[in-house]
């Protein structure tokens, strides 16, 4: 990757050489209900997943994996229903 750095052009416009990276862009971080919900389940399946591991029980191991997925697809969900990152849901309407 180059380490030229971006100028700014005579208009005000940042323009990035080719091949680097542009870090003036906000990336938002995933801060959202939908993410943290996602997040949230997926480390408690996890959890499960490390204990049945150690103490060597499949069903329990295949459950904390499905609770897993069900983190993924909740936080899916959540998201597609405007609790995601600049969602519907989070909007400010100015009340």
């Amino acid at each position: 990757m180059s380490k030229a750095p971006a100028s700014v052009s005579k208009s005000g416009t940042r323009t990035v050489a080719p091949g680097a990276v542009d870090h003036s862009q906000e990336l938002g971080h995933g801060n959202s209900p939908a993410a943290w919900t996602c997040v949230i389940v997926m480390l408690v399946g996890a959890l499960i997943a490390s204990i049945a591991f150690v103490i060597a029980n499949t069903p329990i191991f295949i459950a904390g994996a499905a609770v897993m997925v069900l983190g993924l697809i909740a936080g899916f969900i959540m998201r597609k229903a405007g609790y995601g990152v600049e969602g519907s849901k989070l909007k400010n309407s100015g009340h």
